[in-house]
């Protein structure tokens, strides 16, 4: 039987995993839930999180923080429904990839290599590598932007140079086990959002309204920004980063080769399940409160076109204070200290998996050269990016094109391996996830397509 690490985890929650800054694991004792002591469970069900959280807390990047905003800004509540409505689809979606990851040992692209043409593979990958290179560029500039507002002093070129160093040296030299502690907690930082908009004092009972009743006026302005969220939501980089991480934890207790990754047991899927499905609750929760503090200030005095996270941070200000204003923009920088090494993660992963190549956090620089040669060039393009006079909002949108030729191919791959009962035997999609996967795939064309024809 292969072997896990939390089992003891979900079947006897006495001993949760703990691992040390030098890699190294130990179980430690820690108390089972029995209902009168709350934060010794939150502790026992924080050790059940890992790569699902982070993923979906990296979805909440500077650049979706903007596009949500901007809806908020926009449309008052009226786009709120669309946080719980992609819940579910964006859940499924990522379950999928991590279910891969855990059954196969390997990461999509290289799922990808060996069960379908490699054309497909190349074109998706340089199709993903472009879009995430204009993401972090779009990034970068958010984060440089956010923190002028908090430190006015510091010129913006100084600024973006110095968050890309750092996040480069926290990608080639942190180990992994520590490096993964730091995203963790990183997601952390999107508590300030709930915060934000509580503080913004928005009107709950139309909040509650308008998050269960749909409202669409099919205007071509509104449903392209539907298609936006779609796209910043349901992204091809969550995709490749989910399965990857999923393989890179195995790959941290010692389960160093394909052989010893195969197959997975129901405790890994269990646990699977729950970090996943609590990382994407936490994301599409902070888009609710984003729209929520965005439609509750902005749009009720009139400030309806935000182009940028950092806008809407100044925008707030004069309404909702200082605390908003500048719990708003410590989240825009950290959010881009999370997302933009998932990004750039993710790009490093698909092409080096497409090569061939020995890829992870996990291999020192010496041993994965492609791998953190594509996470440099990444970085470097998406640095460059902001010394051209490329347009943030440019940038997006061409990124958004690029996700919406992309997503579609990648989502249905996804389903054709996820449905293939020889390659994840007893762990092969049933019907339900299957037509939910497959009405996922039509969704995210109709929303490629409305994309492309925005330029």
């Amino acid at each position: 039987m292969k072997r896990t690490i939390v089992e003891k985890l979900i079947d006897a929650p006495a001993e949760a995993l703990q691992l040390g800054v030098d890699g190294s694991q130990k179980f430690v004792k820690t108390l089972p839930y029995n209902g009168k002591n709350p934060i010794r469970s939150a502790k026992n069900f924080w050790y059940l999180l890992g790569p699902g959280l982070t993923t979906g807390a990296s979805d909440d990047d500077p650049s979706g923080i903007a596009t949500y905003s901007q809806a908020g800004a926009q449309y008052g509540f009226g786009l709120i429904w669309l946080s719980v409505f992609t819940f579910p689809l964006m859940a499924i979606v990522q379950e999928m990839c991590a279910r891969i990851g855990l059954v196969t040992g390997r990461g999509l692209a290289g799922n990808i290599r060996i069960h379908f043409p490699k054309s497909i593979l190349y074109f998706s990958t340089l199709l993903l590598f472009a879009a995430n290179s204009f993401n972090i560029g779009a990034d970068i500039g958010a984060m440089a932007a956010a923190a002028q507002l908090l430190a006015p002093q510091i010129h913006t070129s100084l600024l973006v140079i110095g968050f890309t160093i750092v996040i480069l040296l926290l990608q080639i030299f942190t180990p992994y086990v520590r490096y993964a502690r730091y995203l963790k907690y990183l997601a952390l930082v999107l508590l300030a959002y709930v915060v934000s908009a509580i503080l913004s004092h928005p009107h709950w009972g139309t909040v509650l309204k308008y998050t269960v009743i749909p409202h669409i006026t099919f205007s071509k302005d509104q449903l392209l920004l539907i298609c936006a969220i779609l796209g910043t939501t349901i992204s091809p980089y969550l995709f490749f980063w989910q399965t990857s991480q999923e393989v890179e934890e195995e790959i941290a207790i010692g389960q160093t080769t394909i052989k010893q990754r195969m197959g997975t047991d129901a405790a890994s899927v269990k646990k699977m399940r729950i970090d996943v499905w609590f990382g994407m609750f936490l994301s599409n929760l902070v888009m609710f409160f984003i729209i929520a503090a965005c439609g509750s200030v902005l749009f009720s005095h009139g400030i309806t076109n935000i182009s940028t996270a950092s806008q809407a941070a100044q925008a707030l200000r004069p309404f909702a204070g200082n605390s908003t204003y500048f719990l708003f923009a410590a989240g825009v920088i950290g959010m881009g200290l999370l997302a933009i090494p998932v990004l750039a993660g993710s790009s490093s992963y698909a092409i080096s998996e497409a090569l061939g190549r020995r890829q992870g956090l996990n291999s020192k620089l010496k041993n994965a050269s492609t791998f953190y040669g594509v996470i440099i060039i990444s970085m470097l393009a998406g640095l460059g990016l902001n010394f051209i006079g490329l347009n943030p909002i440019k940038a997006l949108i061409y990124s958004a094109v690029a996700n919406g030729i992309v997503a579609p191919v990648v989502l249905t791959l996804i389903l054709l391996l996820a449905n293939n009962k020889r390659i994840m035997g007893e762990w092969v999609n049933g019907k339900y996830v299957k037509t939910v996967g497959w009405a996922v795939v039509v969704i995210m064309t109709i929303a490629g397509i409305a994309a492309i024809s925005s330029i």
